[in-house]
């Protein structure tokens, strides 16, 4: 079973974090199944996962790493990445739905006409292109820790580690350790 480091972060990280310092949670078609899986409620409903959808994905992905850095710095992100974003939108055109639910009323969804692995790759586009045109993506941060590259949305100007029990003990520890090394 894949674990994944951290999610619930904006959607866009949590795709990015699927590639963390070492290894690629994604890679497989298994590893994708249970990251979207994870991922429920926040993307449309879990299909079969076959290469074709890891690959749309992994492409989604590694467009959204340099365009998010280079925006990060306040620079143009690379055309590649541009185009590679826009042509995941593309290939799923969308549509607003509306439909009633009883107890509920009126409930309007964005409707995706794509196979699945286009559709995922689109939704997945969308949530990266929010992030970088929206008025947080300045305070995206990566985790302090020295062996970790996940990336997170500060919820407290303060943080520095994407999970600080995790990663943020291990720094403790480590400066603990560290001044008792010092100390004669």
């Amino acid at each position: 079973m894949t674990v994944f480091p951290l999610t619930g972060e904006h959607l866009a990280l949590d795709l990015l974090n699927t590639r963390p310092s070492v290894g690629d949670l994604i890679a497989e078609p298994a590893g994708l199944a249970a990251w979207w899986a994870e991922e429920a409620g926040r993307l449309g409903p879990v299909g079969e996962v076959g290469d074709a959808e890891v690959a749309a994905v992994v492409a989604v992905r590694e467009a959204a790493r340099p365009a998010l850095a280079a925006v990060r710095r306040g620079e143009r992100p690379p055309d590649g990445a541009l185009r590679a974003l826009n042509a995941a939108l593309a290939a799923a055109p969308a549509h607003r739905e509306v439909a009633w639910v009883e107890g509920d009323g009126v409930l309007a969804r964005t409707v995706r006409d794509a196979d699945p692995a286009r559709r995922l790759a689109a939704e997945l586009a969308e949530a990266v292109v929010e992030l970088l045109a929206g008025p947080r993506v300045a305070e995206v941060r990566e985790c302090e820790a020295h062996d970790c590259s996940l990336l997170f949305l500060p919820a407290h100007p303060r943080r520095r580690w994407c999970v600080a029990s995790a990663c943020g003990n291990r720094a403790r520890v480590a400066r603990h350790y560290a001044r008792r090394k010092e100390t004669p």
